[in-house]
């Protein structure tokens, strides 16, 4: 499979990453371990966690995704096949939250637990802490990576002048640099990348690995009316946002070009982000290994200049 270079780091990534946040979720430990299992055989080896993950359910504390991908490694004995990602940063409860040097330092060794490793390949900033100077918050994950706990890290959820306002203090002071940036973005969610936050991407060579790369569901094309919302657990909460006109648009336009290549909806929104000059490897997840399939046919699908207009026009801003 091909790989890519994660912005100026040492990592080499395949061009899709699996969102892991289902794990503990959506579906359970029996059934993460099978999704795991099929994704190591086919190649697809970078994994995106992060420690809040699944807080938001009735009974979790967070970190379930996180264990379970631990135990999973330690069981097949992977770990040196698994481009690992994870994340700190979000309210985890009890005063856990934000990036001070304190609490990374302790909230690495919380995940290096779970994970049950000694290192973490991507270790990102989960959203900005504008309560904690952004050169003290470097300097935690300069000494993380003197240490060998952590490899490289990447900022999520930053504003454009935040993200370049980090990326000046690290080339002067000398401190780690942010190596890829984690936004919302999909054929439908263009606005709030496209513009200042992709220019300081490429302009500094930051990778993008956006999540939400199918939105919520929405372009995998299961949900054409309200009537379709209870077709998974999230659909009444996060898909009326994108039934709209234009988000009919959109779909009629990967419909289109699903006709035309014999793939999957689901497959062509990712194949055209895939092909974004900026992105390095879009973030989706499955919750069937046969779902797996249309991720790694993605990263084969070439689309035609032809078929790339049609999307771009279709869901322009």
């Amino acid at each position: 499979m091909e790989l890519r270079r994660l912005g100026r780091s040492e990592l080499s990534v395949p061009p899709l990453c699996f969102g892991c946040n289902i794990f503990g979720w959506t579906v359970d430990a029996a059934t993460s371990f099978a999704l795991l299992d099929r994704l190591l055989e086919s190649g697809l080896t970078f994994l995106d966690t992060a420690d809040v993950y699944s807080r938001w359910v009735a009974g979790h504390e967070g970190g379930e995704s996180e264990a379970i991908i631990g135990r999973w490694m330690k069981d097949r004995g992977c770990r040196d096949r698994i481009v690992l990602a994870t994340k700190v940063g979000m309210e985890m409860g009890e005063g856990k939250v934000g990036l001070s040097p304190a609490y990374v330092a302790r909230a690495v060794e919380d995940s290096l637990r779970r994970l049950q490793t000694d290192r973490i390949d991507l270790y990102q900033s989960h959203k900005d802490d504008p309560d904690t100077p952004q050169a003290e918050t470097l300097g935690a994950y300069q000494r993380l990576i003197e240490a060998g706990k952590v490899r490289v890290i990447g900022a999520s959820n930053f504003s454009a002048g935040r993200l370049q306002e980090a990326l000046d203090l690290s080339a002067a002071q000398g401190l780690p640099r942010y190596e890829s940036m984690q936004p919302e973005y999909n054929l439908y969610d263009r606005a709030s990348f496209e513009g200042a936050l992709e220019r300081v991407c490429v302009e500094n060579e930051v990778g993008v690995i956006g999540y939400f790369s199918l939105a919520a569901g929405f372009l995998t094309g299961k949900y054409r009316s309200e009537a379709d919302y209870a077709k998974s657990p999230r659909g009444a909460r996060s898909i009326p946002k994108y039934m709209n006109p234009r988000g009919l648009r959109i779909l009629g336009a990967l419909d289109a070009v699903a006709g035309e290549t014999g793939a999957a909806p689901a497959t062509v929104a990712l194949a055209w982000l895939m092909a974004r000059p900026a992105v390095t490897a879009p973030i989706a997840s499955a919750t069937t290994p046969a779902q797996i399939e249309a991720l790694l046919a993605a990263t084969r699908l070439k689309l035609s200049p032809a078929q790339t207009t049609l999307l771009d026009e279709a869901s322009a801003p």
